[in-house]
């Protein structure tokens, strides 16, 4: 999303990153693992984020201890840790000579992502500013938030998909430092008129984040669930946007009508639970596999002659 790179794309990039770049005749791969969904990073890596942001950004910008996370997603690969730079002293800009623009903007997304994420927590101030016109007749009030100390935010902002001006709400707006009786100019005063609009198509993006939501698929997959979606001309894409094909709905339609079970959302989540079992001893394959088996041949020779 940040850097509108097909979901193909960014994992081509990260191969490359990840295998190795030529910094001056030695091949070093510049990030870890990078087909995973895990948050947990290494404590020598922790260290060296908190090196970094002494050295960048001043000790103030340091927490007292280092933070750690858990992830959400119940199928998260906690083997292995979460993508980061591989020596966090390896900043941006010292890398762009040896990366192609891509890699290097892929790079910096993911050195900043990780340094944030041990950054000292921003201080915001809930405000309200009332304004009035120089008559008195009329009185304006702006609410939202006052950065008292921008914290990991110096670094890092979270963007937002598909971001209209109905969706950030008063409190999350930022609003300026003023003081009492300070004079404030006002601009073009436009009447506009809003409607309420159908929810967005997907992007490459925002499919990858709801597939995430469901539990459907690992960062293993997103790209080659993507790839498949249009190669075999399922959808199209139109200025970045999914749009359904015909055959696309055709499938569709015929699979809710006769494999409804096997399309369900949860139906793929529920699996990788019982493939996480199987990987843990928990549960026998072989009865996974009969429990599927005689329920999804009996589906397949209802519909073969159709």
């Amino acid at each position: 999303r940040k850097l509108r790179f097909a979901a193909r794309r960014t994992m081509q990039v990260a191969q490359r990153l990840y295998e190795g770049i030529n910094l001056g005749g030695e091949v070093t791969g510049l990030i870890t693992y990078m087909r995973t969904d895990g948050v947990y990073i290494a404590n020598e890596a922790v260290e060296g984020c908190r090196q970094v942001i002494t050295s960048e950004y001043g000790p103030q910008y340091v927490p007292e201890s280092p933070r750690a996370y858990k992830s959400k997603a119940k199928n998260a690969q906690e083997a292995h840790e979460a993508i980061r730079p591989t020596d966090l002293s390896r900043l941006p800009k010292d890398m762009k000579q040896h990366l192609s623009p891509e890699q290097a903007q892929l790079y910096e997304l993911v050195w900043k992502r990780t340094v944030a994420s041990q950054m000292a927590s921003a201080r915001l101030e809930n405000a309200s500013i009332d304004i009035a016109a120089n008559d008195n007749n009329s009185r304006f009030r702006a609410t939202g938030q006052i950065i008292l100390f921008d914290g990991f935010l110096k670094l890092y902002q979270e963007g937002r998909d598909d971001v209209s001006s109905d969706d950030v709400s008063d409190d999350s707006r930022a609003l300026p430092k003023v003081a009492v009786k300070d004079p404030l100019d006002h601009g073009a005063v436009k009447p506009a008129q809003h409607f309420t609009d159908p929810p967005p198509r997907y992007t490459e993006a925002t499919l990858v984040k709801r597939l995430e939501e469901l539990g459907i698929g690992r960062p293993s997959t997103y790209a080659s669930i993507l790839s498949v979606l249009q190669d075999r001309n399922y959808v199209r894409l139109e200025k970045s946007r999914f749009f359904a094909d015909d055959r696309g709905q055709l499938v569709t339609a015929f699979l809710v009508s006769f494999f409804e079970r096997y399309v369900q959302y949860d139906f793929t989540a529920d699996l990788e639970n019982q493939l996480d079992e199987i990987s843990a001893g928990q549960i026998n394959w072989k009865k996974v596999l009969e429990a599927f088996w005689g329920d999804f041949t009996i589906a397949v020779d209802g519909t073969k002659e159709l």
